[in-house]
C-alpha cells in the first residue's frame, strides 16, 4: 500500500491518493470522522480547532461503502481557506501580505528556504505545518479498517506531558479507554497535574511535549524480516513514526531501558505449551525485525512545539538583522493530536507490510491467506 498526501496548511483542503488496497475492503467513513475529531482534541490545543471541524470525503475508489480495487482518492478541505483566500489562492494572490521572514527555531523555515530558494518561509511552512497530518490519519483509519478485518487492533496513550511521566503498565484493554480522558492519560493524578502544567505555559506563552505509548494487538508472528535490513518490522514502524511533525525519539519495548539491565532481565524466555508462549514482552512484540505474536509497544517523544507565543530570538532573513519569531498558532501541547496521528502511521506502515505478505486483490483472499498462517 502506498499513500500519497498533498496540501498546504492554509490551502484549499488536504488531499490523498491511497494504492495498493484490495478490493471489497469495507469503508466506515463515521469512524474516519471520528479520528479525525480526536486529532483535533486535547487539553492544551488552540483556536484554530474551533474553526476547522475535519470531515473526510472520498473521491475514488469505494463504491456503497467497498472498495473497488482501484486507487482511493480523498479529500479533507480547510475551512480557514476562506480567511487565508487572499495571501493563499494559487491563482493569483498577495504574497506580502502574511509573509513571514522572522524564521522560527525548531521549524522547517530557514532551512526550507535556504534550499528551496524562498525568500517568504510561508512557502516552507504551509506544508511542513502538522495540518498535513490530517491526510495522514485519513489514510491511517483506512489501513485500521483493513486490519481490523484480520483481528489487528491499534490503540495508545500519553504517557507523559513535559516532566510529568506516568510510570504504569498497563493492559491493551485499558489503553483502550484513554481517549476518554482530556489528555489521553490513564493515571488520573498525573493527568491533573499536566493540565495544572499546560495552564501555565499558556499564560507564560510557552509549550511542551511528551511521551506516547502505541500498542498492537493481534498480529501473528512472521511479518517484517530478517534477511534485508530494509524489512525488518521495527525500522519501517520506526521510520513511520519518525516521519511525524515534532518526534525527536522511538522505543520499541524495553527501548533505552534495555541498555541499563543485564542479558537474563531483558530476553523474553520461550515456553511450549501447546503454542509457543513467553511469560514477558521486553523486546515489544518484534524479534529479529519480525513480530513474534506478542503486543508490538512502540514509545514517541514528542518535543515541545516550536512555535511560542512569546517568540524566541531569530533572525529576519528578508535583513539577516535580529529579531523575534512570531507566533503562528497557539497550541501550548498537541500531544493527543500526536497519539491520534502516531496510530495512523503505524496502522498504515503495519497495513503495507501485511499486504505486502499475504497480496490478494480482494478481501476474500487477504482474509483466507491471513488465516492460514501459524
Amino acid at each position: 500500500m502506498k499513500l500519497t498526501t498533498a496540501g498546504e496548511s492554509h490551502g484549499k483542503a488536504l488531499v490523498g491518493i491511497i494504492e495498493g488496497l484490495p478490493s471489497n475492503l469495507k469503508i466506515d467513513i463515521a469512524e474516519i470522522n471520528k479520528y479525525l475529531s480526536l486529532r483535533q482534541s486535547g487539553y492544551g490545543r488552540g483556536a484554530r480547532q474551533k474553526i476547522e471541524k475535519d470531515e473526510v470525503e472520498i473521491l475514488s475508489g469505494v463504491r456503497n461503502l467497498l472498495t473497488l480495487g482501484s486507487p482511493l482518492a480523498f479529500e479533507v478541505k480547510n475551512k480557514d481557506y476562506e480567511n487565508w483566500r487572499e495571501v493563499m489562492a494559487p491563482e493569483g494572490a498577495d504574497t506580502d501580505k502574511r509573509k513571514l521572514t522572522c524564521v522560527r527555531p525548531g521549524h522547517a523555515d530557514l532551512t526550507g528556504a535556504i534550499k528551496y530558494d524562498q525568500a517568504d518561509a510561508r512557502n516552507i511552512l504551509e506544508r511542513a505545518s502538522a495540518r498535513e497530518t490530517a491526510a495522514r490519519v485519513v489514510g491511517g483509519c483506512i489501513a485500521r479498517q483493513y486490519l481490523k478485518a484480520l483481528g489487528v487492533e491499534i490503540s495508545g496513550y500519553v504517557k507523559s506531558v513535559g516532566n510529568i511521566i506516568d510510570p504504569n503498565i498497563y493492559a491493551f484493554e485499558s489503553v483502550l479507554k484513554a481517549k476518554e480522558s482530556p489528555l489521553f492519560m490513564l493515571d488520573k493524578e498525573r493527568e491533573a497535574e499536566a493540565k495544572k502544567l499546560l495552564d501555565k505555559l499558556r499564560t507564560d506563552g510557552d509549550t511542551a511535549g511528551g511521551i506516547i505509548e502505541i500498542r498492537v494487538k493481534g498480529l501473528k508472528s512472521g511479518f517484517g524480516s530478517c534477511m534485508q535490513y530494509s524489512t525488518k518490522l521495527d525500522a519501517i514502524l520506526c521510520a513511520a513514526i519518525m516521519s511525524v511533525q515534532a518526534i525527536k525519539g522511538v522505543e520499541v519495548g524495553l527501548g533505552f531501558g534495555a541498555a541499563t539491565l543485564l542479558g537474563s532481565e531483558v530476553h523474553d524466555e520461550i515456553f511450549f505449551d501447546g503454542g509457543y508462549k513467553r511469560k514477558t514482552n521486553n523486546a515489544g512484540g518484534i524479534e529479529g525485525g519480525m513480530s513474534n505474536g506478542e503486543e508490538i509497544v512502540l514509545r514517541a517523544a514528542m518535543k515541545p512545539i516550536p512555535t511560542l507565543m512569546k517568540g524566541l530570538e531569530t533572525v529576519d532573513i528578508a535583513t539577516n538583522t535580529p529579531a523575534q519569531s512570531a507566533g503562528e498558532r497557539s497550541d501550548v501541547a498537541a500531544v493527543c493530536a500526536a497519539e491520534i496521528i502516531l496510530e495512523s502511521v503505524v496502522a498504515f506502515a503495519l497495513a503495507d507490510v501485511v499486504s505486502r505478505r499475504l497480496g490478494g486483490d480482494n478481501m476474500r483472499e487477504v482474509l483466507e491467506r491471513y488465516r492460514a498462517l501459524r
